[in-house]
């Protein structure tokens, strides 16, 4: 038996089985929440490809270089409706644990679940 590694979105699935089929494009997510948790696996397992094809071009940046020295460490979804999803994503930068806190909006396109925006909570 081959070792299946957790997948990052803390659903406590097989990465392959969960997230993993998504980014490599073996399905679509379907809820705005699926794919939020995708996203979220994408940035913690470095395929910013993924993150890209996944947001709106609307809004999208023209590129998603990550920060080296942040590693995502777990996420707390804390409520989801039919478009939207707000979530606590925890991280730690440089032996620095800290969190970023969002209200995420999502939408329908071409019959495809994309990330739109999304509002930073400041605390």
């Amino acid at each position: 038996m081959t070792f299946q590694p957790t997948c990052p979105c803390g659903s406590g699935t097989a990465y392959d089985a969960c997230c993993g089929r998504l980014h490599r494009g073996a399905a679509q997510a379907e809820t705005a929440e699926e794919l939020m948790r995708s996203r979220y696996a994408a940035y913690a397992v470095g395929d910013t490809d993924y993150v890209f094809r996944t947001w709106h071009p609307r809004t999208r940046p023209d590129d998603l270089a990550g920060d080296p020295a942040l590693t995502w460490t777990g996420l707390t979804i804390v409520g989801s409706g039919e478009d939207w999803v707000e979530f606590v994503a925890s991280y730690e930068r440089a032996g620095v644990p800290g969190e970023l806190r969002e209200r995420s909006r999502f939408e329908r396109r071409g019959g495809r679940w994309v990330y739109v925006d999304g509002e930073l909570d400041r605390g």
